[in-house]
């Protein structure tokens, strides 16, 4: 297991990977070390055939605080750092979270913020202790969501409520999180880790191969056509209808006992 600076990498019982934002003086902030050690995690993950689910937490009171404050002078045209290419590379790594054929749940406790609510839209579960919140404040420092969060916002909560969030930079509680369809869980504060665990248990308890095509299926049908996206999802049907998982899935369920998946 690679050591990391701002990240700590743990392997849990079922084939679950914790991820875990590890700035906590800095309420997790991403900094470019931060960006490039979880590009390289989110790597890790893709090249391995035993997880089966990833958790991503943070550290401390908060999941994520977006950016760090401290570091976005020295982006832009007066700055030292090429701002264009350090939000490719932001962007890379959370399109690489999206497109993992494993879900990926976020755990959040405390505030989410800026670029940690991009992270926690690019996974495809988002578990919300009760005192938690979602901000978005770009447009108070002159700029507007850059690495998804407009984007995939709109995808999950419309065009009306996702202006309302970002051209406002406004505050949501976990309550109208869950309202909006941006929480999938609300759990007492402090125990969203806890409620991650539950649900990656859940999910690594199912077929492999089923899980990472409905994942792609799923993300695939947001962005197409109704008509493309039913061929789509019967093409990706007929692949799984061959696999060896879903003659011993239909064979476990006949016999009423628990599947031993063989493929990831």
């Amino acid at each position: 297991m690679t050591a990391y600076e701002y990240l700590l990498v743990d392997d849990e019982p079922g084939g679950v990977r914790l991820i875990t934002l590890n700035r906590p003086d800095k309420l997790n902030s991403w900094n470019d070390a931060m960006r490039a050690e979880m590009a390289h995690a989110i790597e890790q993950v893709a090249r391995s055939s035993e997880i089966k689910a990833v958790i991503i937490a943070g550290k401390g009171r908060a999941f994520s605080a977006g950016e760090d404050v401290s570091e976005m002078e020295s982006l832009g045209a007066s700055g030292t750092r090429p701002f264009r290419s350090v939000l490719r590379h932001l962007h890379h790594v959370f399109d690489t979270i999206e497109e993992l054929e494993v879900p990926v749940i976020a755990a959040i406790d405390g505030v989410a913020a800026g670029g940690g609510v991009e992270l926690a839209l690019s996974c495809d579960f988002r578990v919300m202790g009760a005192g938690s919140r979602f901000v978005m404040p770009e447009v108070r420092v002159g700029l507007i969501p850059g690495s998804g969060g407009c984007s995939r916002l709109v995808k999950h909560v419309g065009l009306g409520r996702a202006k309302e969030l970002v051209m406002l930079g406004a505050a949501i509680d976990a309550k109208e999180a869950r309202e909006i369809g941006l929480a999938t869980r609300i759990v007492p504060q402090g125990s969203a880790l806890a409620g991650a665990r539950e649900l990656a248990g859940e999910l690594a308890k199912l077929a492999p191969l089923a899980i990472g095509m409905a994942k792609m299926v799923l993300n695939t049908c947001a962005d197409i056509d109704a008509h493309t996206g039913r061929r789509l999802e019967r093409l990706g049907q007929s692949v799984l209808k061959t696999t060896e998982d879903h003659i011993e899935g239909a064979r476990a369920f006949a016999t009423k006992r628990l599947p031993e998946w063989k493929a990831r």
